[in-house]
């Protein structure tokens, strides 16, 4: 899209839309999408999530330990097909339908599969039981393998119809009449007026100081506040003073995201129903009282955090202009919802998930509300200018892995591949730390003596999937995560 004259943003929307099909494993248009843009003026930010049914309360679930994981009472409205269409009106310059070119090819003449896409696609091959799920995505009853071609051809109708009217078949056409027929036919409280009245809307982000930099997360339902919880924190420490993977370096930053995600987690929902919002969670004073209860020498609490697993896509965008994009779309758990829309290849996520059944929580399920969020875009200014777009994947490792990369970067001048490549921790649902392949077992060692709980099960956890674009003087430095299937490329 940049050769064809295009910008930032028609180079992202592209990108990303190509990616619900090269990467279903991980994304679609039956999912939701947030984004940050530096339109080379200012700052602006996205939110792409939907509600939930107007017809859903708690005791719609009632009886059950946790909201559903799979098929139709875990699907939410899709959200990334009108954050796809509102971007492309703001900050596009290509004809809309243009960007949809090189995913229609995909989807109707077929690409081979990726190792990563096909090992994250074999693990999901129990979803077969879904609607719709092994007809589309287990072509002679298997999941594909890496190197073998897969094509979608009614997803590839189904773009050209989202192309063609610009969204408005996906939310009030020909498309919503297939997504509310199938939801009726399984007991879906999902209805046509829930898809009708879907808009995303534009926010301004929030932001903390980190250093002589901003780093800018969006304010909830997502859970980019956890992130800059613990940059306040850690900016009340020397950091930069502990060696880099150093003992007292890892332990002052799972010490600031604990108490990142303890608070995260019990406060942020839909921003209508929150009592607290994110100025009092970043209030200096807070951040200051937060940073008091860290004792370098040992842990002072565990505290148990509600950690997912989840599948998303994240990319980063810089052109001449000086415009750059953060964008991140996701169908939550893999495929999501694993079920399939009849006739359009098109996987719903299971967004619903998200939601607590935990009475009096801001994040309780109920009628029209956005759920709480693990996918967030990040982006870092300096001076109020733009510096860097970036983000790392993988469900609640994301806010761990913007804290662990940006400190590598702004704390020890570290190449921002560098950054991505390192061994990462992983504080886990019960407030364990799971230490991936490489990191230094004299290191680890410590963090146990200091208090640490060390994850002794499987260790194949998500550690997350990073990119980044970094503003030079002239150009730009591009920055891609070995653990995933991009790349940093330049025009």
């Amino acid at each position: 899209m940049l050769g064809r004259g295009g910008n930032a943003m028609d180079g992202a929307l592209a990108t990303a839309i190509a990616l619900t099909v090269v990467e279903p494993t991980s994304n679609g248009a039956g999912g939701d999408g947030f984004a940050q843009v530096w339109d080379g003026h200012r700052l602006h930010g996205f939110n792409g999530s939907g509600r939930s049914p107007a017809g859903w309360s708690r005791a719609r679930f009632a009886g059950l330990p946790d909201m559903p994981k799979r098929g139709w009472e875990s699907v939410t409205v899709p959200g990334a097909v009108d954050l796809w269409v509102q971007l492309s009106e703001r900050f596009g310059k290509l004809p809309f339908a243009q960007l949809f070119e090189p995913a229609i090819h995909y989807a109707r003449y077929g690409f081979p599969v990726g190792p990563v896409t096909a090992s994250a696609w074999e693990s999901q091959a129990a979803l077969s039981g879904e609607p719709g799920f092994a007809e589309t995505f287990l072509p002679g009853g298997r999941a594909p393998r890496a190197g073998e071609p897969f094509s979608n051809m009614p997803l590839a109708t189904a773009l050209e119809d989202i192309a063609a009217t610009r969204g408005e078949s996906f939310y009030r056409g020909a498309l919503a009449k297939r997504i509310i027929a199938s939801a009726r036919d399984a007991g879906s409280a999902l209805t046509e007026d829930d898809l009708a009245a879907h808009r995303g809307f534009f926010v301004d982000p929030i932001s903390v100081g980190y250093r002589d930099y901003r780093v800018h997360e969006l304010p909830p339902n997502g859970q980019g506040v956890a992130a800059l919880i613990a940059f306040g924190i850690l900016d009340r420490f020397p950091v930069h003073s502990h060696s880099v993977d150093g003992l007292d370096w890892h332990h002052l930053q799972i010490e600031a995201m604990r108490r990142g995600f303890s608070y995260a987690h019990r406060h942020v929902g839909d921003p209508a129903a929150m009592e607290c919002s994110s100025e009092a969670l970043l209030a200096p004073e807070f951040l200051e009282l937060l940073a008091r209860g860290i004792h370098l020498e040992r842990v002072r609490e565990h505290r148990r955090v509600r950690l997912l697993d989840g599948g998303t896509v994240y990319l980063a965008v810089g052109d001449a202009q000086g415009m750059m994009v953060s964008l991140i779309q996701s169908n939550y758990r893999g495929f999501g919802s694993g079920v399939v829309v009849p006739k359009t290849g098109i996987a719903l996520h299971n967004r619903g998930s998200g939601f607590t059944l935990e009475s009096g929580h801001p994040n309780c399920v109920g009628p029209r509300k956005r759920p709480f969020h693990t996918i967030i875009p990040g982006f870092l200014t300096r001076g109020g200018r733009p510096i860097c777009a970036f983000g790392v994947m993988g469900a609640h490792m994301q806010p761990q892995g913007h804290v662990q990369v940006l400190s590598r970067i702004l704390d020890h001048g570290q190449n921002p591949q560098t950054a991505l490549d390192a061994p990462r921790w992983y504080l886990t649902e019960f407030g364990e730390i799971a230490l991936e392949s490489g990191f230094d077992p004299i290191v680890a060692s410590g963090l146990s003596d200091r208090g640490h709980i060390l994850h002794q099960g499987d260790t194949g956890l998500i550690f997350g999937g990073g990119q980044l674009v970094w503003k030079l003087d002239a150009g730009y430095c591009a920055a891609s995560d070995p653990r995933k299937e991009g790349q940093a490329v330049g025009f």
